[in-house]
Formats: structure tokens, sequence, C-alpha cells
């Protein structure tokens, strides 16, 4: 892999990962930009204990553009004054947001950048591309570990519009937040408990075991890997994937485990999108990497999952967030998790 990290006009920097080394990245941004000004700060809700992070500055974030108006593809002269990739092609890459949640003193926000393709999804990618992505996931993760203000990195994508997403090209991001979230505050809270109850067993390594043993819920098993749709899963179709050796984070993630991610993956997208036949669009989904806090005591005994889920519950219906989830927290799950994991079974790849 090659790495090569430059700086746009307005002082962000963006990194491209190519699967060679040898391509030359002399591109340089000509935009007449001033540099960027966030009003990013986090705030504690004194009830509850989490974060909140305050970004008015978002409001004007580029929404929806036209299709040859697109920020994050390849540039051309007619794409010269919005682009925010100054290279005519490109495989992978990362850089700065323009319109970051979190900056400065309270952390970082980055967009990654899968395929110059604009009308392509993750799905659509080669084996070795989705290899490269990994790449880059792992080497932020690393890079973004090291920022003082980090404590947690996560690396995510979000897919169609129906999920709030404003720019259709395929795209993820990574936030690196100055906190713990809220969400792996619960998981290590389950995590001590579990420990504390059974003698020092581990709860991920028992989650993993159940589900294996049980077999309902399983989608997808390689040598290295472990798909299932959790036990009470909150959204309609959501799939937990596990490497079968517990480690903390994609930087340790082992060589075995990381070659047979690509084909892996991609099989869960592509079943993603079969889901509900072939007459419907695009499945919208959010895919998660959970990796341990840099900081936490017990980080050694927390295991690296991706959470991938749809908020589609049938053809033609989406899951909304209602009084009781939104409200209380407390999700109403319309599509039982035995039959979400029969049908993701049931549209493999022959």
């Amino acid at each position: 892999m090659q790495k090569t990290s430059i700086r746009r006009a307005d002082g962000r920097e963006l990194i491209y990962y190519d699967s060679r080394a040898g391509r030359p990245r002399t591109e340089r941004d000509q935009r007449p930009l001033a540099p960027v000004a966030t009003t990013a700060e986090v705030r504690a809700d004194r009830l509850l204990g989490d974060r909140v992070a305050i970004a008015s500055h978002r409001q004007a974030r580029t929404y929806h553009p036209a299709a040859d108006a697109c920020p994050l593809c390849p540039s051309s002269p007619a794409a010269a004054r919005y682009g925010e990739i100054p290279a005519a092609d490109y495989e992978v890459v990362v850089f700065e947001n323009r319109f970051p949640s979190l900056a400065g003193e309270f952390g970082r926000c980055e967009v990654v950048c899968f395929t110059a393709d604009h009308d392509a999804s993750f799905a659509d990618l080669s084996e070795a591309r989705a290899g490269l992505v990994l790449d880059a996931w792992t080497d932020r993760t690393a890079e973004l570990s090291q920022l003082p203000a980090v404590e947690q990195v996560f690396c995510f994508e979000n897919r169609g519009a129906e999920i709030g997403v404003t720019l259709g090209h395929p795209h993820g991001q990574i936030y690196a937040y100055p906190f713990v979230t809220p969400r792996t505050t619960r998981m290590l809270e389950s995590l001590a408990a579990h420990r504390t109850a059974t003698g020092g067993r581990n709860l991920f390594d028992d989650v993993v075991a159940d589900e294996l043993a049980d077999g309902r819920r399983t989608v997808l098993l390689a040598e290295h890997w472990t798909a299932f749709v959790p036990y009470a899963a909150h959204w309609p179709y959501e799939v937990h994937l596990y490497p079968r050796r517990r480690v903390p984070d994609l930087r340790e993630l082992g060589e075995e485990a990381r070659a047979e991610f690509p084909a892996v993956y991609l099989e869960l997208l592509r079943r993603f999108d079969r889901i509900f036949g072939p007459d419907e669009p695009p499945t919208p989904y959010v895919s998660a990497w959970h990796q341990a806090p840099l900081s936490a005591p017990d980080r050694a005994d927390f295991a690296l999952h991706l959470e991938l889920f749809t908020i589609r519950r049938t053809a033609g219906k989406l899951k909304f967030l209602a009084g009781s989830e939104s409200g209380m927290n407390v999700f109403i799950n319309d599509v039982p998790p035995e039959a979400a994991a029969r049908r993701l079974r049931e549209v493999a790849s022959t």
C-alpha cells in the first residue's frame, strides 16, 4: 500500500491510499479557500452523563448536490470550485471533514471515499479494493489514536437517503471522540459485571459461543469470522460480525482475518441488498466498527466487532424511532431475530 498525505488549500489533511507504490500524487488544491472555522464543542448532559456535540457550523454543509456537482468525485475543470479531491482519479481517499462535528480539542472527523465511481456502492467493490479500505481504516485508527484529545476511534458508513445521507457518493466517516461513547460505556459495564458474576469469563466470548451453539441466528461462518443476528436485535435486520480471535481494535487484527474480511463483508452487504427482493431499491444501512477505548482499564477484554443494520423493516416500509425508542431508549423490533437470520441465509450468493 502507498500512502500519500497532502494539505488542502484551507489547511485540512487529505490522504491517498493506493494499492501499489510508485503512483505520483502531485495534484494540489487550487481553490482560494479560507481556513476552516468551526463552532464545535462538547457538552455534558448532567442527568444522563452523556456527551453532546454542539456544531452549529454544520448547518451550512453540502446537502444533496446534483451528481455533476458532487464534492467527492474526482476533480475536473468543471468541478474545480467545489471538489474535495484534487486528483483526476483515486482508489481510496481520506480527508478531514470540512464541516466536522468534532474538531481541535474536541476530536476529529474524517471522510473516507471508497471509490471514484459516483454510482457504485461498497457492495460493488472488488475484494482487493475492500481490503484497501480495511487498510485505510486500520491506518487511521492507529494515527488518530496518537492524538492527545482522542479517547475512542469510530469507523462507520451510513448508506442511503433514508438513513440521512446527504452525499450520494459511496463514502464513510471516522469520528475520533474525546470521550468514551455512551454505547461503549454500557458495553464495558456489562463486560465487568459478567466477569464478576461468572468468575472471570469474558462476555463477548460467551455471547459468540452461545450464538454458535444455538445456531438459529447464525448468518455466515468463515474460518476467521462469525456473523449472526443478535438474540435481542434492536433493528429489523441486524448482523454482528466478529473475528474468531478476540482483539480490541483493528490494529490487532491478524493477517489471516484481514485477508478473509473482504469476501465475508462483501457477501453480507450483497445479502442486505437482496433481503426485500429485486424490485426494491438498495437497502439503506449503517455499518459500524466497535473498537475498545484507548484508556479503558479492561481494554484487552473488549472485542472488536462490526454491527450492520438497516432501518427498512419490510418492502417499502421503514422502522422509525418513535416514542418508546426515542423517548425511553426501549426498542421494539417487528422482525424476530430468528426470522431475520433465516432470510439472510436464504439470500446467500450461490
